[in-house]
């Protein structure tokens, strides 16, 4: 053993210290190194000296700043010197631009020390310009990318928040650059991930390259931990569960499929699936198809007082009108904040558009009935778009609300829905009603009940589970259980017909 180390010693021989410094370069350039900060520094060490790093507006970068005149500096960032070797103050400074040649200079460096650069310190510092070039040109490739995956995410939340108010003709012919085909069909699937804030962008990633082109895949930009998908490929349902069920503490919800008009309604079905993925093994489920009191009425009777109801909004172009509808259906399945982040404005901007809704439509919002009445006008309109222009209404205003919440079978369901909550003990139901007609206010439901609000809180969320749907959220479950009180006669309907 000793005479082959013996034989190697007198091939290769002892390493010479500008091989060692080189060697030691080159390990500038892997992936735990490659921080020009880093180079700076050892090569100051190497050259006993202190370093400098400009970048090409002559701003430090890395280093002791002041090694070098302005005046020099200038010089060699304009290109009128490559190089240059002066003595300043005792010193010996040697600078070298950072770059191609017949470029504009990505920078200087510049190193001073007491005693004369030799050739192989010459070289040395020419050799390092050389990484640092490439470890800028590496930090610029990095951010162009970072910049482009912004701008894509940017164009990703546009086009959301075009679908989310109908404008379909606008979101296809923004994702038609990018994206081109995506939105071709129709339909589409719309799911939302759950997973914890931290993992989120990781999991955005994932969700792109597990989707590829058929998906549109967005941060969402009301919850922190959601990631929304809008799949007009039916496979994409299935690399979504295969994705969430390789991750720990991450649920996945998915809505029915829907007209890329309906985008609003998928993504609010969506969220409420993904209460109930939350306790599935899974982790995973879709909106549950079940029996919905829109469908228990007459159908032409519903369209025509959907119609009757929303007709003074016609009076607008069409552009206004599709914006104020499209903010006030969003407005009234989640908050005013949400409704903002998702749409892109100020909650105030969609506090006033649905003020002039209000206003348009003599209603007021502050009333649970009146919220649930003029959604289900607003959704009856988005499945069977705008009622026609109808003759003069008869004498009698045609058929009111309360006329289409007496279909027998619409009570039937009514009565079997609210009649689960006759199992507990509690007036829960009592509650429940006095806090829908309270507007979804414990405090004053508290009042009128004489007991304490967290009472009133206790036997909502307790009736939740029983009735499988919602309520102190707010959106389509809890106007599903206010029009059941209003066909049972619990409440009154609200005075909506002039």
């Amino acid at each position: 053993m000793a005479g082959r180390e013996d034989r190697d010693a007198v091939t290769h021989g002892p390493r010479s210290p500008s091989a060692a410094r080189a060697e030691e370069l080159l390990d500038q350039l892997r992936p735990g190194g490659r921080d020009v900060r880093k180079v700076v520094a050892w090569l100051a060490d190497a050259l006993h000296g202190t370093a400098c790093l400009l970048d090409g507006a002559g701003a430090p970068l890395a280093g002791e700043p002041g090694v070098l005149a302005e005046g020099l500096i200038a010089d060699l960032l304009t290109g009128r010197l490559a190089s240059a070797a002066l003595q300043d103050r005792g010193r010996h400074v040697h600078a070298v631009c950072v770059g191609r040649p017949h470029a504009p200079p990505a920078g200087v460096l510049a190193v001073a020390r007491a005693t004369p650069f030799d050739r192989p310190a010459a070289e040395l510092l020419s050799r390092t310009a050389a990484v640092i070039e490439l470890l800028l040109r590496a930090d610029e490739s990095a951010a162009a990318g970072r910049r482009l995956e912004q701008a894509a995410s940017a164009l990703r939340l546009a086009v959301l928040q075009l679908l989310m108010v109908e404008d379909t003709v606008s979101a296809r012919r923004v994702a038609a650059g990018l994206w081109p085909g995506l939105l071709d069909t129709d339909t589409a699937t719309v799911y939302v991930v759950e997973v914890h804030p931290d993992e989120r962008e990781r999991l955005t990633a994932e969700c792109l390259a597990a989707t590829g082109r058929q998906a549109l895949v967005v941060r969402c930009p009301a919850v922190d931990g959601h990631v929304i998908v809008v799949a007009p490929a039916e496979t994409v349902g299935r690399t979504l569960r295969s994705l969430v069920g390789t991750r720990p503490h991450t649920y996945l919800g998915g809505s029915t499929r829907h007209t890329l008009a309906r985008t609003a309604t998928a993504y609010g079905q969506a969220v409420s699936a993904l209460a109930l993925a939350r306790v599935r093994p899974d982790g995973t489920a879709v909106y549950a198809e079940r029996t919905h009191p829109e469908r228990l009425m007459d159908p032409g009777a519903l369209r025509a007082w959907s119609g009757r109801l929303l007709r003074p909004l016609d009076a607008l172009p069409h552009h206004i009108r599709a914006e104020l509808v499209a903010t006030t259906r969003l407005g009234l399945e989640f908050t005013a904040v949400s409704t903002a982040q998702i749409l892109g404005v100020s909650r105030n901007t969609v506090r006033a558009r649905m003020e002039r809704v209000e206003r348009f439509l003599s209603v007021d919002f502050s009333q649970l009935t009146v919220r649930a009445a003029v959604h289900l006008a607003l959704n009856t309109e988005a499945v069977h778009g705008p009622a026609p222009a109808a003759a003069p209404a008869p004498p009698d205003g045609g058929v009111r609300l309360g006329d289409l919440l007496a279909d027998a079978a619409l009570r039937t369901w009514a009565h079997e829905l609210l009649g689960r909550l006759a199992a507990d003990t509690r007036d829960v139901r009592g509650t429940l009603r006095a806090w829908i007609a309270a507007g979804g206010n414990a405090e004053r439901a508290a009042h009128r009940l004489g007991v304490h609000a967290q009472t009133v809180r206790e036997h909502v969320r307790g009736v939740e589970p029983v009735l499988e749907r919602r309520l102190l959220t707010g959106g389509s479950d809890l106007y599903e259980v206010v029009l059941a009180h209003l066909a049972t006669g619990d409440l009154e309907p609200p005075a909506l017909e002039a």
